[in-house]
């Protein structure tokens, strides 16, 4: 695929340029795969692409953003990391000067240190319609991210306690910002994704290994125990710390409340883990590697 692609199998929405950030992400490469089923000129943001886009070197931004009229901000590494807020005001600048009408940005669901970056591009991008979509924690960090190696490995290590988390699906997430970017209306210009249950890590170990037929189980951690297990796995000292004090505050229990905001935005009932590990398991993520 190029950075700029359009499907033309399909008629267009009448969507202008869409520049994806972290466009090869979970959530980035989701999003770039429905614009460009609906048609929808693209230009896939990352450090590869024909017109490079890079969260740590401004430079390049102006290009990228340059003929967009939608953008899809994914932060990285997160939205409620050190510097955000900076990043935050910068993107928008950046994009007010290129015209860029629709800005969709993916935030956390209940994270303090994110709301104040997502006000801060909500300030510096002017007249530009801004929909924030924060997010529950993704299904998928079973079987993409973080957590794959200890699903393989038959332990899921996390400090979780017991507290419930209503995990999303990415795939419905990308729905949402998919339809947002095209100006569709998703209940808002804040809204709150979750699956249809919480459960506590427990809970997905089990249904994990229902779906795999082997064992997978639950180690629970302190936050400062988990930072100890990142640091002796090789992560700087600074990001272990910040990775352990984000996940005990999100799962301290305040984020546990399902919301509807799938049903609202799209008219549909979000994707149940159980389903998501079903297809998971069908399609090879959990398949033991040689």
């Amino acid at each position: 695929m190029t950075e700029e692609t359009r499907n033309t199998t399909q008629e267009s929405t009448g969507t202008g340029l869409v520049l994806v950030t972290s466009g090869t992400g979970k959530t980035g490469r989701r999003v770039v795969e429905r614009l460009t089923a609906r048609g929808v000129p693209v230009r896939v943001g990352s450090r590869r692409s024909e017109v490079p886009f890079d969260w740590s070197d401004e430079s390049g931004w102006e290009a990228a953003l340059s003929g967009a009229e939608a953008a899809y901000v994914a932060y990285v590494p997160d939205l409620g990391a050190p510097g955000a807020p900076a990043a935050m005001t910068a993107f928008g600048e950046v994009a007010r000067r290129c015209g860029v009408r629709r800005l969709v940005l993916l935030s956390g669901r209940g994270e303090p240190d994110a709301a104040v970056a997502e006000e801060a591009l909500r300030a510096a991008a002017g007249d530009a319609e801004l929909t924030v979509v924060r997010s529950a924690f993704f299904t998928q960090n079973f079987s993409e991210g973080a957590m794959l190696d200890g699903v393989l490995g038959g332990e899921l290590v996390f400090p979780a306690a017991d507290t419930a988390e209503p995990f999303v699906d990415a795939d419905d997430l990308a729905d949402v910002a998919t339809a947002a970017l095209c100006g569709e209306r998703v209940g808002g210009p804040v809204v709150e994704l979750t699956g249809p249950r919480a459960l506590t890590f427990t809970e997905v170990a089990a249904e994990i290994a229902a779906a795999t037929g082997r064992e997978v189980r639950y180690v629970a951690l302190t936050g400062a125990e988990y930072e100890e297990m990142l640091v002796g796995f090789g992560a700087p000292r600074e990001e272990a710390a910040f990775l352990a004090g984000l996940f005990t505050s999100l799962l301290d229990g305040h984020n546990a409340a399902v919301t509807d905001g799938v049903k609202q935005a799209l008219g549909r009932d979000p994707k149940s883990f159980t389903e998501y590990a079903s297809e998971a398991a069908l399609e090879g993520f959990w398949s033991v590697r040689p």
